[in-house]
């Protein structure tokens, strides 16, 4: 049986945040709050801290304001709306979706894009009424078209890992890309 190495985890208040992105349903609030734990850092999700700001649900922004709406109110959230370290941020999966957001997310943390094939999406997103762009008559049509325009974007936003595999191995596979990321920025 092979031991695993020991991760030293970097300790520190200036510490750039971990920018989590992808599709919904990939694990982003999942792993993201293990990993929050794991660095004592503060976890947020961004769908979460919009409604919070905005004093109402994502799915009434969408229907009330539209979605260009609510891509603006990511990009406020990316620019300023949230601490500048020492966090762990669950991005929404079309936050990264416009030509500049990609490098707007990276100028301000680590960038890792976490993917999961459209039947596991569908499965961990099925029970889930709070997700408007996949409240329609086929959801995984919808689901492997939505893949289809943004994965360009998500190759471009940061590292990307397949979260089909255990929850904690991805954990630890995130830890060290963030780890190696941080050494090569000093």
């Amino acid at each position: 049986m092979q031991k695993r190495e020991k991760i030293r985890l970097p300790i520190g208040d200036n510490l750039p945040n971990i920018y989590l992105l992808g599709f919904m349903g990939t694990g982003k609030t999942s792993v993201g709050k293990r990993l929050a734990r794991r660095l004592n850092f503060t976890f947020i999700d961004s769908d979460s801290e919009i409604e919070r700001q905005q004093a109402t649900e994502i799915k009434e922004i969408f229907s009330q304001y539209g979605e260009a709406k609510f891509r603006q109110l990511e990009r406020e959230f990316i620019e300023s709306g949230h601490p500048k370290n020492n966090c762990v941020v669950s991005c929404g999966g079309g936050l990264v979706c416009r030509d500049d957001m990609p490098e707007l997310v990276k100028s301000k943390g680590v960038a890792i894009v976490l993917f999961s094939q459209p039947n596991e999406i569908l499965e961990r997103t099925s029970k889930n009424n709070r997700r408007p762009l996949l409240n329609v008559e086929n959801p995984l049509e919808r689901i492997n078209e939505l893949l289809k325009e943004r994965t360009p974007y998500y190759l471009r936003s940061g590292v990307s890992i397949a979260t089909d595999k255990d929850i904690n191995k991805t954990v630890e596979h995130v830890l060290r890309i963030y780890l190696r990321k941080i050494k090569t920025k000093k």
